[in-house]
């Protein structure tokens, strides 16, 4: 199976519900056309048929049969491995979740250090000026808003917290079905986008304005508002609390228990959606909530008591799987350049950087763990 062609081999998904792909067809497509290999795991759960890989020329494997590949041959996949002590030979391209020292994050380098494999980081992938060459930002913001609308109606409508998601098959399905819920538009309706003019917080704003709220009812604010340090009054006088910031370093929270319980009844806000997902982060600005949610269970409440009013989280750390074809798509082309270049990773920034960056962590983790290696 190994050979001197370049070779890529995307995973299934392990993540429910998520239907997302780090290669689409389109682009697996154009790296065959530039000599590539392509190997495609079968995925049910994926949103693009096993039929659309392997009329462009993929070669079809079965479903999480990379553990038995060639060590060799990188593998590419989305979400983070499913928990486990099996030590890593491959070589990983995918986000992983685990240089901010997230919960497990030494466990889950440390099978890396163990097998000998190597983990190239998404999310740590970026251009000279240290902008990610891919991101789903602007997804992630823009369903992330579409999710907090629909908590806001399921709890000021009809008394009731949001139900299990469901992805849409296009941008259009779902502003059609938001418009629709709202009863025709989102007039009335406030929210504040922190983080507001980065990709998440652009994509959220694009979707609050395309589902007919008022301008000056849609609050953007970004590094100039939130310098002065929260927790901030402002928040509690929206319907819908927005959070895309990129957390790098420790910063005041934005808001607490004790703001949300002094605003007692006469607060307006009814949800947070905190796109960030910095959940298990020991510097989440957004102290209120600790668990990741759902899409089958997209809420959590704010644990306040009886006496105040409804307050519900959401915290799904895969939001664009909402709109998995266009996020999809979007994504895996701004990666394609990043990819092209992978044969010569030993010299191209891109990659000898991320490499640089996991060769640090998993230093970091080796001792965390008291490795002996």
């Amino acid at each position: 199976m190994s050979s001197s062609q370049p070779q890529l081999w995307l995973r299934a998904e392990k993540k429910p519900l998520e239907h997302r792909a780090a290669l689409t067809p389109t682009t697996a497509k154009k790296l065959i056309d530039a000599g590539f290999e392509i190997f495609v795991e079968r995925d049910e759960q994926r949103i693009f048929d096993n039929s659309e890989y392997e009329k462009v020329g993929c070669k079809l494997v079965p479903n999480w049969s990379w553990e038995s590949a060639p060590t060799d041959i990188p593998i590419i996949g989305l979400k983070e491995l499913p928990e486990s002590d099996s030590p890593i030979a491959h070589t990983h391209i995918q986000f992983a979740h685990c240089y901010k020292r997230q919960a497990g994050w030494s466990k889950v380098l440390s099978r890396f250090a163990r097998g000998g494999g190597k983990l190239y980081d998404l999310e740590f992938l970026t251009d000279e000026r240290g902008r990610r060459v891919a991101a789903f930002g602007f997804h992630a913001g823009f369903t992330g808003a579409a999710a907090g609308v629909l908590a806001y109606i399921a709890q000021k409508k009809n008394g009731e917290r949001l139900g299990p998601l469901e992805p849409y098959p296009n941008e259009a399905a779902l502003i059609s079905n938001l418009k629709e819920k709202l009863g025709g538009n989102g007039k009335g309706l406030r929210a504040l986008v922190i983080g507001a003019l980065g990709r998440c917080g652009s994509g959220a704003v694009d979707l609050l304005r395309k589902i007919g709220l008022d301008e000056d009812d849609i609050l953007k604010w970004d590094l100039p508002e939130t310098a002065k340090g929260g927790p901030f009054q402002e928040i509690l006088d929206v319907d819908i609390f927005i959070n895309c910031i990129y957390l790098s370093s420790p910063i005041p929270s934005f808001l607490t228990y004790d703001t949300i319980k002094a605003a007692g009844s006469s607060r307006r806000l009814s949800v947070i959606v905190d796109v960030s997902c910095d959940t298990t982060n020991p510097n989440n600005p957004i102290p209120v909530y600790s668990i990741n949610t759902t899409f089958t269970k997209p809420t959590v409440d704010v644990e306040l008591g009886p006496e105040y009013p409804l307050l519900t989280v959401i915290s799904i750390d895969h939001l664009p799987t909402l709109l998995p074809r266009e996020a999809s798509e979007q994504f895996s082309a701004d990666l394609l350049p990043s990819l092209l270049e992978f044969p010569q990773r030993n010299e191209k920034r891109v990659w000898t950087d991320a490499e640089k960056l996991f060769k640090e962590k998993l230093a970091e983790a080796v001792q965390a763990e008291n490795l002996q290696l």
